[in-house]
């Protein structure tokens, strides 16, 4: 369970990071460059996300009923 949790995190990010990337492309006209540089940053964020939620799970503050 907690193994799928951690992947839907993965995606999130990536979805999140390709979309500010591609939008920035567009405004700038460079969708090469800022694509790979949104995908980075949206896996930045997956972790961020990822090591978020496994710190809650942690503290027992993760309730689930």
């Amino acid at each position: 369970m907690n193994e799928n949790k951690n992947n839907k995190n993965k995606k999130i990010g990536m979805c999140i990071g390709i979309s500010i990337g591609t939008a920035i492309g567009v405004a700038t006209h460079n969708i090469g460059l800022w694509m790979p540089i949104g995908l980075s940053v949206g896996l930045c964020l997956g972790l961020v996300l990822r090591h978020n939620s496994e710190n809650d799970n942690e503290d027992g503050t993760d309730d689930k009923q």
